[in-house]
């Protein structure tokens, strides 16, 4: 077994409590929530909207506070780590958005958004090496390197989220969280980019948490699943036996309500061969 890389315990997320004399209970958004995830592990999160699992998502990144619960990364407990104790974890700690346009800096190019980062966090000892690592990453997410000289509005939506998956893998990350990016893609280009991150989380040993409502996605990507209903995980397990034989009644009416299609274990791999590189 895979040692633990990311364990959450108890997490609550508050929002809008007071304090002092405006103190008031606020929204709580999560309630005791639990998961863990092995190195090299792909793990899916998935409920309906209002469900709660974005703000999960976010508090494992501590990109949300939490009120209550325990974070631990590598062994080390981050809930409450200053910033600059935090800082130095960012860089192994990596984020994939759901919407690339609002990640991607519209003013820069392609090259300085990649560039930079890597100059950054001192994985590049200047400009030339730099380039080269992020010429290398493009091949390995079928991009032409033409796209260096663009914006990121002159991209199509999967060329955009292709982008934003190689700024991820550059850093050399530990962990990433994917927060349903391959919901506003067409069928063949949801494939292209599921196939992708199947194969940089095998060759780099990335664990993944992979946030959607698309029970079909979560089934063709993920190891384990976690079923999110009203902030609260109401099952947990390998991929096959809940979808199989799912204990609680919310995961048997959201089976129910969408039907599983009968996964061809080609299908990433054949949709994965159409060339939208142009």
């Amino acid at each position: 077994m895979a040692e633990d890389l990311l364990v959450a315990k108890g997490l609550e997320v508050t929002y809008g409590a007071g304090r002092g004399l405006l103190r008031s209970p606020g929204h709580k958004v999560l309630h005791g929530v639990d998961l863990t995830i092995r190195r090299g592990e792909t793990v899916g999160i998935v409920g309906e909207s209002g469900s709660g699992k974005t703000t999960f998502g976010r508090a494992l990144l501590r990109l949300v506070d939490v009120s209550a619960g325990e974070i631990r990364f590598d062994g080390v407990d981050i809930t409450r780590l200053p910033d600059a104790e935090m800082r130095p974890l960012r860089r192994r700690m990596q984020m994939i958005f759901q919407d690339p346009m609002a990640s991607l800096n519209p003013r820069q190019s392609i090259r300085r958004i990649l560039v930079e980062p890597l100059l950054l966090h001192g994985l590049a000892k200047d400009a030339r090496e730099a380039e080269q690592r992020v010429v290398n990453i493009l091949d390995r997410v079928t991009l032409p390197r033409t796209v260096l000289d663009r914006n990121p509005h002159e991209l199509s939506g999967g060329q955009r989220q292709r982008i934003g998956i190689a700024r991820a893998a550059l850093l050399e990350p530990d962990f990433v969280l994917a927060d349903e990016i391959v919901s506003g893609l067409d069928v063949s280009t949801q494939a292209q980019v599921l196939n992708l991150l199947k194969d940089l989380s095998r060759d780099l040993g990335l664990a993944m948490a992979f946030i959607s409502h698309d029970l079909s996605v979560i089934r063709a990507i993920c190891d384990r699943v976690y079923v999110m209903r009203l902030g609260k995980v109401v099952e947990e397990g390998p991929c096959e036996q809940v979808f199989a034989a799912p204990k609680s009644n919310y995961t048997r009416a959201l089976l129910d309500a969408i039907p599983l299609p009968e996964i061809d274990p080609d299908w990433l791999m054949r949709e994965s061969l159409v060339d939208e590189t142009q």
